[in-house]
């Protein structure tokens, strides 16, 4: 664990799921992700897995759909809109209550957009980008050392929770390259009963997401929400950075965090006290940690690649109590330290 390979993001992501456990992957390449599925093509075969370059994106995650259904630690990988031709699938496998690891390397957008980094999938991610009332838990990493060790955590809370979970990342994190250091290989010891691997000896199991009967959906809703309301309880994550109290709370996720921790690192010693809230989670989102830190602050303001979309989970946290403003870049604009802190301080005084 000590030794460090310098690699790219993608290629610690896909060595990362490898090792985790994952021995099946399906997916089509599209930048700037296409290094998963090329390192997954040959790395599979020598772990004994399975690598199949689907026709389409649609066909990936219904691939996904069967391999899950069978019991096995399974991912596929996209960029936007390779994603968006996902969602009918992604909200297939939360019906159906399948884990399943699904990583967007964010470009951007809307439409094919182009192959720069943004982070403008955040509603579809957070909110659902399918039909009916799910929710996929999200990880957003915010370093190669990250995209190599979220794949444990994004496997182990799926087959917790039976649900899918989305690595949410951008072409920042997909293409830098850092020293990494792999954890050793997992044994997966899940025991999945609830499985379609053969019903000898055993009534059989059925995976559907199709329930006709009347009520029988209702339940099944209710049932999906109670979950939901577990991994809202238990599966908070984030990093703050600076003191408890601030004076100015920066809210920032993946590489935009990167490059609020130089805000931070940079601010005027004189000025007053700022901290950044790096959310690890964004669903489900951490609201009440935010709520806490910007008790005392005198604003809060948050950055994103986007026209702001976290912006809004940021501002149901703060519920009006201190102002928050914002700044973002769009269509593959990367902020920069600089200019982040000349608009922080542009409202500080």
């Amino acid at each position: 664990m000590d030794k460090k390979i310098l690699t790219s993001g993608n290629e610690a992501l896909a060595e990362g799921a490898v090792r985790a456990g994952c021995r099946y992957y399906f997916g089509y390449p599209i930048t700037p992700q296409s290094e998963v599925p090329a390192y997954m093509s040959w790395r599979m075969r020598e772990v004994g897995g399975v690598f199949l370059q689907a026709e389409s994106e649609l066909a990936a995650i219904n691939m996904v759909y069967g391999a899950s259904a069978a019991g096995a630690r399974v991912m596929t990988s996209s960029s936007s809109p390779g994603i968006s031709l996902m969602q009918e699938g992604i909200s297939y496998l939360s019906g159906a209550e399948l884990p399943a690891m699904i990583v967007n390397v964010m470009r951007g957008g809307p439409g094919l957009g182009n192959i720069a980094p943004s982070q403008s999938d955040y509603f579809q991610a957070t909110k659902g980008g399918g039909h009916g009332d799910y929710h996929c838990l999200v990880l957003a990493p915010d370093s190669a050392q990250e995209m190599a060790d979220f794949p444990f955590l994004a496997f182990k809370i799926a087959d917790k929770y039976r649900n899918p979970v989305i690595i949410l990342a951008d072409a920042i994190l997909g293409q830098m390259m850092e020293g990494v250091s792999f954890k050793g290989f997992e044994e997966v010891k899940e025991k999945k009963d609830w499985a379609v691997t053969g019903a000898k000896g055993r009534k059989p199991n059925v995976i559907k997401s199709l329930y006709l009967r009347e009520g029988d959906l209702e339940k099944h809703n209710e049932r999906l929400q109670q979950k939901y309301a577990q991994m809202i309880k238990e599966e908070v994550r984030y990093e703050l950075f600076g003191e408890e109290k601030p004076d100015i709370l920066l809210i920032a996720y993946g590489s935009m965090a990167r490059i609020c921790r130089e805000v931070i690192n940079k601010f005027p010693e004189k000025r007053k006290k700022i901290s950044l809230l790096r959310p690890i989670s964004l669903w489900p989102f951490p609201y009440e940690v935010i709520q806490n830190l910007a008790k005392e602050a005198k604003f809060v303001f948050a950055v994103e690649m986007s026209e702001g979309q976290m912006l809004w989970d940021v501002k149901l946290a703060i519920k009006e109590k201190v102002p928050v403003y914002f700044y973002g870049r769009m269509g593959g604009g990367v902020p920069t330290p600089l200019k982040v802190m000349e608009e922080i301080l542009n409202y500080e005084d």
